[in-house]
């Protein structure tokens, strides 16, 4: 019998009140990562991935706010914690690393400082101690000579290098799970092959479980375990990794997958999906993909239901590919 899920979101609906109207960030997104398992995010820019991330992790701001579904995490739903309950959880059982190092490094304090602060926030150890598992966390992210880069400045570093001291500080409490922003989009390509290579051993090795949040396919083929799809703020299709991105069932992962450059078509035109992604100020009921696809009816002017094709899919399309 399978355990049940350390994160499981049903439903989640995460809408920005303005003056223009109300804009549905998220809308309907349901999945679950159990403990040492990684989940891949997917979509193009504007998608909703990044502030489904934001939401789990209780850092959506005014005019923003969740108005329905749930986040439960190890039995607990994040959507009714408050400020107090959030400071225990946020950082030290949940991590995330961003995508712009500077949102995590404050730039007038050592690096030290700023690790050990991190640990110590969490944990009632020495200064002596919190050091050490700074360094060891430096290391872990491939930075050589940690006991210098600790009494460094965030501006003494490459962009890179800021990068993988945010992921240090993400996993230095050994959280439970790690909410990924596509953390590797500033780094080189080897760079980015250890670190992928150290978060799927932190995740086999100690149980974390990870959110990895990308719209590289490439990375998600070769970290995640669960991949799951999004499109204009709702969820599309998800699944296994590999039957996913082996045999799409929704046209836009289909079209997300065949616009990736390949070796087997060198010298041919990209294939692209037409169109632009719909704004999501007033986005009304139906498939918010009917406008690009080439297989959408008058049918999908209505909502579809999610639907299981097949064991561990999940689907919500009238016309799915075969």
């Amino acid at each position: 019998m399978r355990a049940p899920p350390l994160l499981a979101v049903d439903g989640l609906r995460m809408h920005f009140f303005t003056k223009a109207g109300v804009v549905k960030a998220v809308d309907g997104v349901s999945f679950t990562v159990g403990r040492g398992e990684i989940l891949g995010l997917v979509g193009e820019s504007g998608s909703g991935k990044s502030m489904t991330g934001y939401s789990i992790i209780g850092l959506v701001d005014p005019p923003g706010r969740i108005v329905g579904g749930s986040i439960v995490f190890d039995g607990q739903d994040l959507t009714r914690l408050d400020a107090a309950a959030w400071r225990a959880v946020r950082g030290n059982r949940i991590a995330m690393i961003f995508q712009d190092p500077m949102m995590t490094l404050n730039p007038v304090l050592r690096i030290d400082t700023q690790i050990v602060e991190a640990v110590r926030a969490h944990a009632d150890v020495s200064r002596e101690s919190a050091l050490a598992r700074a360094r060891e966390a430096l290391v872990r992210v491939g930075i050589a000579s940690p006991d210098e880069r600790l009494r460094a400045y965030p501006h003494q570093f490459s962009g890179g290098m800021r990068q993988r001291v945010a992921i240090a500080i993400a996993l230095v409490n050994g959280p439970d799970l790690i909410i990924a922003d596509e953390p590797t989009t500033a780094l080189d390509v080897t760079i980015q092959g250890q670190i992928l290579f150290e978060m799927q051993k932190v995740c086999r090795e100690s149980g974390t479980a990870l959110i990895w949040i990308t719209h590289d396919l490439s990375v998600v083929a070769g970290l995640a375990d669960e991949v799951c799809v999004m499109y204009a703020g709702r969820f599309v299709e998800s699944g296994p990794v590999a039957d996913v991105l082996d045999r799409p069932l929704h046209p836009y992962s289909r079209g997300l997958i065949e616009s990736v450059p390949s070796r087997n078509s060198r010298g041919q035109p990209l294939r692209q999906i037409p169109g632009m992604t719909p704004s999501l100020l007033g986005l009304g009921d139906g498939c918010p993909f009917r406008e690009r696809c080439a297989s959408a009816t008058a049918r999908c002017a209505e909502s579809p239901e999610v639907t299981e094709p097949a064991p561990g899919r999940r689907l919500r399309c009238f016309h799915p590919a075969h």
